[in-house]
């Protein structure tokens, strides 16, 4: 009698978004920014992704996106904005969001770090999202150093202008099975993304 033995498909590269030869944010995942420019770096995100991008924020919070600083990353009129009024609403928001997978990219602007179990179900969300079709990208902007436990990928993003030039210090604190690395970010002309130029490797905790 013959036995069949369970066998795994060959693995496939998971689909993700390229900002960079050396920068894929993968596809049905979440992700985080930090730091002062965490917001620049979910604009020049979605200035390499088409389609809507839902941005969820605590209405509670003064600050609001001006879209003049927005046009030269993406357009904002490719955005909706999400503002609830009870913290409890925001996670709920983007789990919700991420399921359905109607939107390609979900950016939560939070006041703080989930825990661990919010950010594993976002996670399950995003998968699921992506069931019938692209998966959607969860972005996690969070004060700080950030820290939410969890993520797939955390980034640091700060302001770094010189005069006229546009630049920015960005360094990669966490991806699996890759090592924390700093670049120099520059913009060299609206809505074409950002040119980068390794600076050293980044000795930052993960």
């Amino acid at each position: 009698m013959s036995t069949h033995l369970l066998g795994h498909k060959p693995a496939r590269e998971a689909p993700g978004i390229n900002l960079h030869p050396q920068i894929t944010l993968q596809l049905g995942r979440v992700h985080e920014a930090c730091g002062p420019a965490r917001r620049s770096f979910a604009m020049w995100l979605a200035g390499q992704m088409q389609g809507p991008v839902l941005w969820i924020s605590p209405a509670w919070e003064p600050g609001q996106l001006n879209p003049d600083g927005m046009m030269p990353f993406a357009d904002p009129a490719r955005f909706i904005f999400v503002r609830p009024t009870r913290a409890e609403d925001l996670l709920w928001c983007l789990e919700e969001a991420l399921r359905s997978g109607a939107v390609p990219l979900i950016v939560g602007d939070l006041p703080g770090a989930p825990g661990l179990t919010p950010v594993r179900r976002m996670h399950l969300a995003a998968e699921q999202g992506g069931a019938m079709g692209r998966a959607p990208l969860g972005l996690l902007l969070i004060p700080g150093d950030g820290g939410a436990q969890g993520v797939e990928t955390r980034w640091h993003m700060a302001a770094t202008h010189q005069g006229e030039a546009r630049r920015w210090a960005l360094t990669r604190r966490r991806a699996r099975a890759l090592p924390p690395v700093t670049w120099q970010a520059t913009q060299t002309r609206p809505r074409a993304g950002l040119e980068l130029n390794r600076v050293e490797t980044a000795e930052v905790p993960v």
